[in-house]
């Protein structure tokens, strides 16, 4: 099947390393698309998990792809998040094709976008980490354990259920959380000027104008691919919300073979050929 092609798509919160990866998902889905850019916002891997255990073939696999998009022409720039700081030390270098900044802009169409991660607006992660780490223990033991009951819905017969989405849109310090987030992101953007503000880090996918009395600018959130499976795109100078729930992939699953390689080869592959790149200043 023929490829989408798409000016600019965003990903984030794919936290490779993972029991709640869901990296068959976005294999298929980036094998779908041929974009001129790619940006990952943050939270790709858990840096934390590639000397652990479990790292499976097929979260390599969606490293291996992005590593190849990038070699055949696609403009990659990692943005680099909380779960992924240990990436932070290669900030303003690049691989390749593949560029690592901490913050990005960009100019689509005489309008500019800022693009960030979003963990820089989180007090928990920035003034206390420890408190940030065991609630991230508590987040994948429940992911783990709603794998289990999906699975036991599944056989049932009946339709998954989020655990993580339920607590979230109950508790109300976290609807508290996510809306002052928001917030405060749209109004900085405002201040500063950009036409779009695109981050990640709260797993709430979204795309809303934000007005007030001294402009407005369009907020995007790209989601997660671990419970909404969602991505932003841009092209034909307009922003989409893709949901791939609401798309029919499996043709992309057997796409062209892609090399096997062990995490000690992929950790080599990624500590050569480094070189400064130059960072842009918000």
């Amino acid at each position: 099947m023929k490829k989408r092609q798409i000016d600019l798509v965003v990903i984030s919160d794919v936290h490779l390393g993972t029991f709640a990866c869901h990296a068959d998902e976005l294999l298929a889905y980036l094998n779908s698309i041929n974009p001129k850019r790619l940006i990952l916002n943050g939270d790709i891997m858990d840096t934390g998990q590639l000397t652990k255990k479990y790292f499976p073939p097929t979260h390599l696999k969606v490293l291996r792809k992005i590593m190849g998009m990038a070699t055949n022409g696609t403009e990659v720039h990692y943005i680099i998040g909380n779960h992924d700081q240990r990436l932070r030390k290669f900030s303003g270098t690049s691989f390749g094709n593949i560029y690592f900044v901490d913050k990005l802009i960009l100019e689509l169409d005489g309008k500019r976008a800022w693009f960030f991660h979003g963990d820089v607006f989180d007090i928990s992660i920035q003034n206390a980490k420890w408190v940030a780490k065991l609630g991230r223990y508590g987040y994948d033991l429940l992911i783990l354990l709603n794998s289990t009951v999906n699975w036991s819905l599944i056989k049932l017969g009946r339709e998954k259920y989020s655990l993580s989405k339920k607590i979230k849109g109950n508790v109300k310090g976290a609807v508290r959380f996510i809306q002052n987030f928001e917030h405060s992101v749209k109004e900085l953007a405002i201040d500063k000027g950009y036409d779009y503000v695109i981050c990640g880090h709260i797993h709430q996918p979204k795309k809303e104008i934000h007005e007030n009395e001294n402009g407005k600018c369009t907020y995007l959130n790209s989601g997660d691919w671990v419970e909404n499976l969602t991505a932003l795109e841009y092209t034909f100078k307009r922003w989409k919300l893709y949901r791939y729930s609401s798309d029919k992939l499996s043709p992309f699953f057997a796409d062209e073979e892609i090399k096997g390689m062990d995490i000690h080869e992929l950790l080599a592959a990624t500590s050569i050929n480094i070189k400064p790149s130059k960072k842009t200043k918000i």
